[in-house]
């Protein structure tokens, strides 16, 4: 049977690798409709390349994705932009394959709601770390689960002195050691900003309370995550740092097919390392997960929404490194202020986040 696939965000990092799956199972993977903010020649050539519908910017993408002859959508545009689709697409019965942290980031509670649960074949995590935990956690008790652990790679920055990360320049920001992504999850990467994303997502993928998610620094980015049973064993999801495998695996949903993604070789790997995360190293990650633990979900929306603008304003050379945490943590408290409930409905969301970007972009240095 061919799974009938949408791609918003077909022209980015992740759509390009998932259109190298699709041409690696053409009996198992059909695109019929693409999606892209902008580079309107390029998505026109990958439709014209899979007789596909195509859609330049965001206007309509609720009923883009809910038409009759999408099966699967993924989801990999980056922000809060993915959430609509979402929440439109499992609402109309359609699976979905998310490579967008700010959907759980921002609106977890209405996303499990309208898929019925966490990870499983109507939501399927294409993180590589949520992918991981997707397969360790396969057929086991959650009761029998102590813990998880995701792992991070700590960065481009992770050995540099903490006296120098003010002077971090966007071009050395934007090179990741061992992950090709787009320049928004680069920047997230490089503060830790992603992690904390991780962890979140982590709670509403698998109901788990933060208190029971865990996050090491493994500079080798092989072992992606790992699961502490009760009886003190340990089940860890090794590979190559390729983005390839847990988008196919999510595509042709938990299956374990030959595909384009590199293999692994421990030998020529050598060795694998942990080590805690370095308190003061990554404050971004230490706001993210003090907001998380609050349970306020407007503050989520307002910290989601300014982490956006600094990435922005990083890129253009307007806000130093060290300064996107602070405006971080002024987002989540704008947020917080915003919020008329604790479990806010998608308008709510959806208006948190335009009153964020209002307030902050009326203050020195966001425009």
């Amino acid at each position: 049977m061919t799974t009938r696939l949408a791609i918003l965000g077909a022209t980015g990092s992740v759509g390009q690798q998932a259109l190298e799956v699709v041409r690696a199972h053409p009996g198992a993977l059909r695109v019929v409709a693409v999606q892209a903010k902008s580079r309107a020649a390029e998505l026109g050539q990958i439709a014209g390349a899979h007789g596909a519908r195509a859609l330049l910017g965001e206007v309509g993408l609720d009923s883009f994705v809910t038409a009759d002859d999408v099966d699967l959508v993924l989801v990999a545009t980056p922000g809060i932009a993915g959430l609509v689709p979402t929440l439109a697409a499992l609402e109309a019965g359609k699976s979905v394959a998310l490579a967008n942290k700010e959907v759980l980031l921002t609106g977890g509670h209405l996303v499990r709601a309208a898929a019925g649960g966490g990870a499983g074949e109507r939501f399927r995590p294409v993180d590589s770390e949520h992918c991981a935990l997707w397969q360790c956690l396969a057929g086991e008790r959650m009761a029998e689960v102590t813990r998880v652990v995701l792992t991070a790679s700590g960065g481009p920055f992770r050995d540099r002195p903490l006296a120098d990360l003010a002077r971090v320049t966007p071009e050395e920001a934007l090179r990741h050691p061992t992950w090709r992504m787009g320049p928004k999850v680069t920047i997230d990467s490089a503060t830790l900003a992603n992690k904390g994303y991780e962890v979140v997502e982590a709670r509403w993928l698998y109901d788990l309370p933060y208190e029971r998610i865990d996050v090491v620094v493994h500079p080798q980015s092989i072992v992606h995550a790992l699961v502490e049973f009760a009886d003190g064993s340990v089940k860890a999801q090794l590979a190559a740092p390729d983005m390839r495998l847990p988008i196919q695996y999510a595509l042709l949903g938990e299956r374990h097919l030959p595909g384009p993604a590199a293999r692994l070789d421990l030998v020529a790997v050598g060795r694998l390392d942990f080590r805690a995360v370095e308190p003061g190293r990554y404050p971004c990650l230490e706001a993210v997960l003090e907001t998380a633990r609050s349970a306020e979900l407007g503050a989520m929306v307002g910290l989601s929404a300014a982490d956006e603008l600094a990435v922005e304003r990083f890129l253009e050379g307007a806000l130093a490194f060290d300064g996107i945490a602070d405006l971080l943590r002024r987002g989540a408290d704008e947020g917080a202020r915003l919020a008329g409930s604790r479990a806010p409905a998608l308008e709510e969301i959806l208006a948190i986040d335009a009153g964020v970007r209002r307030a902050l972009s009326a203050t020195a240095g966001v425009r």
